[in-house]
């Protein structure tokens, strides 16, 4: 565990050699090291901060700190006019979390738990939300598809604005039904033996918590801009680094935190980040780049087929296999296939 936070050296290492000039691929190496210890501290601020205010919160605010990296990201790419970059990123965000991510979860913590329940009602909740969301990502795709000679980036702006709008009204009244209107569905039922007495002061972990997010948005900048010449020297499609690459390293923090609250048997708080944060990207990141896109070049909502496709397909099987409030291994293996399977069609095209 030492060696582990001892990698937090590369986070200078890597911003100095930003300075110095250092090649895009020894960057794109240090920065990733750097990200991963970052990520453990962001998953263990989060762990106490739940302590606090209860594991749905904490998830919730892991997804938003996690996301708020992401939105950065995505912003300064979309100013820069590289709309298919921040497209595929986001997509392999909302494809990773649901099936590599809340996968890995239950296989891990599955083959310690053997049989994990979390909150069915939420659970359902969540699941309808995605599906909304994915016919919001649908019907202007499949519009614009259809039409001939129509550019997929600059053209429909006002049905993009529309959609953008209408999702993010969506995204904030979910936190009245669930906060406010029917807080009783959402309620947490904790067993004696898996309450933990905080490890640090709430004001610490919240400390830890934004200086982790902070580095990490920094440090995924650098990342970034490495990735597209370090993907040219490996011989891999940008598509791919958009799609996989990006959005795992990107999202490091969510991958943790939520494998290690499944293997603590905190199913309820693992659902949150890796399902709540797939919500918020669809809900929140996509929409507000949407409509921050209209004070520089107009960026629409519209995605490639093949994209839309996997997010579609992504959101199904997660819906089945978390219908029934339950999560085993070999649940979670299907989902890490059904990634594989996704990835490696992205690796081909």
């Amino acid at each position: 565990m030492k060696f582990f936070y001892a990698l937090i050296i590369f986070l200078p290492i890597t911003v100095i050699g930003e300075f110095m000039g250092l090649s895009d691929t020894l960057l794109f190496v240090f920065s990733s090291l750097a990200i991963i210890p970052l990520a453990g501290l962001m998953g263990k601020s989060t762990d106490i901060i739940s302590c606090y205010t209860g594991q749905r919160i904490g998830g919730l605010l892991n997804a938003t700190f996690g996301n708020a990296t992401e939105l950065i990201i995505a912003f300064v790419a979309m100013k820069a006019g590289m709309f298919d970059v921040v497209k595929a990123s986001l997509a392999g965000s909302v494809i990773g979390n649901i099936l590599l991510v809340l996968g890995m979860a239950m296989l891990l913590g599955g083959v310690k738990h053997k049989t994990q329940r979390f909150n069915i009602y939420s659970s359902n909740i969540t699941s309808s939300m995605l599906l909304f969301a994915v016919l919001g990502l649908s019907i202007p795709a499949i519009f614009t598809h259809t039409m001939p000679e129509k550019s997929l980036t600059t053209q429909f702006e006002g049905l993009s604005v529309l959609t953008a709008v209408l999702m993010l009204l969506i995204y904030v009244m979910q936190f009245v039904f669930s906060f406010v209107t029917h807080k009783s569905l959402f309620e947490e039922t904790l067993l004696a033996d898996d309450e933990e007495a905080p490890k640090m002061k709430l004001p610490a972990a919240i400390g830890m918590l934004v200086g982790a997010t902070i580095s990490i948005a920094i440090l995924s900048e650098i990342f970034v801009a490495t990735v597209e010449p370090m993907a040219e020297t490996a011989g891999l499609s940008k598509t791919f680094v958009g799609i996989i690459l990006v959005p795992i390293i990107g999202n490091a923090a969510e991958h943790s935190t939520a494998i290690i609250m499944a293997i603590k048997n905190k199913m309820n708080a693992a659902v949150e980040i890796a399902v709540g944060s797939s919500l918020q990207i669809i809900l929140f990141v996509v929409p507000v780049l949407v409509l921050l896109s209209l004070f520089f070049t107009p960026m629409s909502i519209v995605f490639t087929p093949f994209e839309l496709v996997a997010v579609a397909a992504s959101v199904l099987i997660a819906n089945r296999v978390s219908s029934d409030g339950e999560s085993n291994w070999l649940e979670g293996l299907q989902l890490v296939c059904a990634y594989v399977i996704i990835g490696a069609a992205f690796f081909f095209v």
